[in-house]
C-alpha cells in the first residue's frame, strides 16, 4: 500500500510530531505533503527517509492550491490519502476525490467544544467540514471523546473510527541520569522541585494559571513551559509582575526525537520534572499528560480525555483539577507532601502505546482501501 499523507504545517507541534513518530511505525510506503510552513518536523520526516513536499498554499483561500495537489497525488500512484489539521483535511479531501483516490482517511487531532485548532466554530467553519467530509472514507477521532464531538456535529457514526495518539513508551522511560543532566542545562538550581506545563503557549491552554500558582508556593518551587506560542510574551510579562520570573524556565518549543537543535527534547524534560500540570479546560486528547505519565510523572489537570475514557477506577499520581491558581496551588502542595513515587510508566500510559495505534490505523487502511475498490461501493464505478 502507498499512501500520502497531507498536513496543514509541519512546525513543532502535537498534530506533526505525532505523524513523525506513527510513521516510524506504519508498515506502509508513505510520503507527506505540508500545504505551509515546512519547519522542524519537516526536516525530521527528512532525516528518516520520508519523502516532504512543500505545497507553498499562500493561505486559506489560496484555491491555486488545489490543482497543485491534485496532480501531485495524481503523479504519486497512491492508493490511500491521509489528511491531518481542518485546512488540510479540507482541500485535502477535495484533490484525493478530484485525483480519483477513493480511500480517503482524515484524522481530526484538535476538535473542542467550542474551538477547532484555536479558531472558533462558526456556522462556516462546522459547514465547509461537513462538506469535505463527505468526500472521505472514515474520519478518525482521536478519543472517544472527539468521536462524540464530531457525531454532534452531524458526522455519522459508521464513518467514525477511535484511533488515539500514541506514545513510544521507551522514549519517555525515566532516566535518572538524564534527569540530572537536563537539570543542569536548565540552570536548575539542587533540590528545586519542578512543575512542568507542555504545549502551545496560547489563551486556552491557560498557563498562565500555573505561573500565579508559583506565587503561593515556597520558593523552591519552579515552573518548566515547554512550548511556543503567541502567549509567550504575556505570559513573561505576568512571571516578572507577580515576582516570579527568575523561576520561571521557557524552553520554546523542543523535539518528541532529538533533531540536532541545541538543548533537550521533550522526554529528558518531562525526567526533569516533578509534576505535569494542565489547566487547560478544554482538550481533545491531552497528549501531554499521557508522556507525562509514560515518564512516571503525577499528573494534574482540567481536561483530559485520553486520561478519563480509560482511566483504572484505582489510577495513581493522576488527578482532576478545578478552578485558578489557588486551587493548582494546593493540589501541587498535596502532591509534594505525599512523598516521592516511583518513576514508573502508568497503566493509562500503555493503553497508548504507538506499536497498537499504527496497528489499529492500518487495520482502518484496509477497510477504507478495501471499500474504495469494491464494485458494490458508492461510487466504485463513477469516473
Amino acid at each position: 500500500m502507498k499512501a500520502l499523507h497531507i498536513i496543514t504545517g509541519l512546525g513543532v507541534g502535537g498534530a506533526e510530531q505525532q505523524l513523525r513518530l506513527l510513521l516510524r511505525h506504519l508498515p506502509v510506503d508513505c510520503d507527506v505533503v505540508t500545504l505551509t510552513n515546512p519547519g522542524a518536523v519537516a526536516e525530521g520526516l527528512t532525516a528518516d527517509g520520508v519523502r516532504v513536499t512543500h505545497l507553498g498554499m499562500g493561505g486559506n483561500r489560496d484555491l491555486g492550491a488545489l490543482p497543485r495537489l491534485v496532480r501531485l497525488i495524481r503523479a504519486g500512484g497512491y492508493d490511500l490519502v491521509h489528511t491531518h489539521l481542518y485546512r488540510a483535511c479540507v482541500y485535502g479531501r477535495f484533490a484525493a476525490r478530484l485525483a480519483g483516490v477513493r480511500a480517503v482517511v482524515a484524522t481530526e487531532h484538535s476538535l473542542g467544544d467550542s474551538q477547532m485548532e484555536g479558531r472558533r466554530l462558526t456556522a462556516g467553519v462546522r459547514g465547509l467540514y461537513l462538506a469535505s467530509e463527505r468526500l472521505g472514507s472514515a474520519t478518525v477521532a482521536v478519543s472517544p471523546t472527539v468521536a462524540g464531538r464530531l457525531e454532534r456535529w452531524g458526522v455519522p457514526a459508521p464513518r467514525i473510527e477511535v484511533v488515539p495518539n500514541g506514545i513510544d513508551l521507551d522514549r519517555f522511560r525515566f532516566d535518572a541520569e538524564r534527569r540530572e543532566r537536563t537539570r543542569r542545562h536548565l540552570g536548575l538550581p539542587e533540590g528545586a522541585w519542578v512543575v512542568g506545563g507542555v504545549g502551545r503557549l496560547s489563551r486556552g491552554k491557560r498557563f498562565d494559571v500555573l505561573v500565579r500558582a508559583l506565587t503561593l508556593l515556597p520558593k523552591d518551587h519552579w515552573l518548566l513551559l515547554v512550548g511556543g506560542g503567541p502567549e509567550e510574551p504575556v505570559l513573561r510579562r505576568t512571571a516578572q509582575e507577580a515576582g516570579v520570573a527568575g523561576r520561571v524556565v521557557f524552553t520554546g518549543e523542543r523535539p518528541y526525537v532529538p533533531d540536532g537543535s541545541p538543548g533537550p527534547d521533550l522526554p529528558s524534560l518531562t525526567s526533569a520534572m516533578d509534576l505535569l500540570a494542565s489547566p487547560s479546560t478544554e482538550e481533545a486528547f491531552g497528549l501531554a499528560a499521557v508522556e507525562a505519565l509514560a515518564a512516571g510523572l503525577p499528573v494534574l489537570y482540567a481536561s483530559c480525555p485520553a486520561i478519563e475514557d480509560v482511566r483504572p477506577p484505582a489510577a495513581a499520581g493522576v488527578r482532576r483539577v478545578s478552578g485558578g491558581p489557588e486551587a493548582y496551588a494546593r493540589a501541587i502542595a498535596e502532591v509534594r507532601a505525599a512523598g516521592a513515587r516511583p518513576r514508573t510508566a502508568s497503566e493509562v500510559a500503555h493503553h497508548y502505546s504507538i506499536t497498537h495505534c499504527a496497528a489499529r490505523l492500518t487495520d482502518v487502511y484496509a477497510a477504507a482501501v478495501s471499500s474504495s475498490t469494491s464494485p458494490s461501493s458508492p461510487g466504485a464505478n463513477s469516473s
